[in-house]
């Protein structure tokens, strides 16, 4: 535990962090000289599997901006999947030192592998389980006709369930982050943006090391790892796979086909998209708290994408197409490849020209080696 609850604990080997700019988020906690709020600002959502060794940093980092932000206006789910390596006793032991920080703490266990089986439709229902808090028991968890046991999982409950949605502030943000090697500074600057850019969704920018192996002293440059799910303002993949081959070796040509987009990310600064994920999302808790929004999987008939690129379409959809990426957030999924890619990238903060409308058409990538166009509404009615 004091590794996840001291910042400046060095018992394990982890990602170092910046000391946070207080200056720069201090704006972001709700004014003490004011009433208290029964309502919270910001909702933190968690999905996490077999990771044990990232946790120190991870939760230590998540924490750490909680306290910051003030734990009476946080609060945070997390919900774990089939981990053998003591994730969940990990979790389980946050649940005392959580409650004495004064933070709303919601822990989860479910037996769904989305490894196995339909891999999105799982996926889908374990991240509309971890906001269950905001939007009420989720439907989309409600077993459908025809499905198999292995698609419906049970679910084990380590404090008491959403049975009624937690009370939010008008304008709460929900930070969604997946296993990555984050810093507390990480996390408030997705939060940040999101406000300082009047954004419905903003999303860091993961990478992957294509040969963790070797030194990182080597000059190899991180890949852009989520591009399956992100799409630009042109509708196409953040840098282009050729269908014939599903090769990667244009990786490094990001926002390839979109010039204003590419001058924006090349200088550092938050730019406009269609869809993204990209480890860690902050976005407008309103559209999943009223509904208008959900996690799901792909219609019959329907592209077969994502949950995340399904999120971002569904927002399109009801006028919410403020989605950026930032790309002063650079994230990995080890504490070895995180420390690479922090000295990697910079900082650069400007605020973004919003357009109104997505593109006319998205590409559609079932596979890489299979890709079409398709309207981006495709499905709506």
């Amino acid at each position: 535990m004091p590794s996840i609850l001291d910042p400046s604990d060095t018992s394990f080997d982890r990602m170092v962090c910046p000391h946070l700019n207080s200056s720069r988020y201090s704006y972001l906690r709700p004014d003490p000289t004011q009433p208290a709020l029964t309502e919270k600002q910001y909702f933190f959502a968690l999905n996490l599997r077999q990771c044990v060794d990232l946790l120190p940093r991870l939760l230590g980092s998540l924490i750490e901006a909680i306290r910051f932000l003030g734990p009476e206006h946080c609060a945070l789910s997390i919900v774990e999947g089939n981990s053998a390596d003591g994730t969940l006793e990990v979790l389980r032991l946050l649940v005392p030192e959580l409650k004495t920080m004064g933070v709303e703490y919601w822990l989860a266990s479910s037996t769904l592998d989305p490894s196995q089986g339909l891999r999105i439709r799982k996926l889908a229902k374990l991240r509309a389980m971890a906001i269950e808090p905001v939007t009420g028991p989720a439907t989309v968890l409600q077993p459908k006709p025809g499905e198999q046991p292995d698609e419906i999982g049970t679910t084990t409950y380590y404090s008491q369930p959403a049975t009624s949605k937690l009370p939010l502030a008008a304008n709460a943000t929900i930070i969604f982050i997946n296993d990555v090697a984050a810093c507390a500074e990480d996390i408030l600057e997705l939060i940040h943006q999101r406000i300082f850019q009047s954004a419905d969704m903003v999303c860091a920018m993961d990478w992957n090391n294509p040969f963790p192996t070797l030194p990182t002293t080597l000059p190899l440059p991180p890949i852009f790892y989520d591009v399956w799910i992100a799409r630009s303002l042109s509708g196409n993949l953040l840098f282009d796979i050729p269908p014939a081959t599903g090769s990667w070796q244009h990786s490094l040509d990001l926002f390839f086909d979109h010039p204003p987009s590419r001058a924006r990310f090349l200088a550092g600064l938050p730019t406009q998209v269609f869809s993204c994920w990209n480890g860690a999302v902050a976005l407008r808790a309103a559209p999943l708290a009223r509904g208008d929004a959900a996690f799901r999987w792909p219609r019959p008939g329907e592209c077969f994408q994502g949950e995340p690129q399904l999120l971002c379409k569904d927002l399109w959809g009801r006028g919410y197409g403020r989605i950026a990426v930032v790309p002063a957030v650079n994230l990995e999924y080890t504490d070895r490849g995180g420390r690479w890619v922090k000295k990697e990238k910079g900082y650069r903060r400007e605020r973004i020209a919003w357009e109104a409308r997505p593109p006319e058409m998205v590409k559609c990538v079932p596979t890489f080696t299979e890709q079409e166009w398709l309207p981006w509404n495709e499905s709506m009615s």
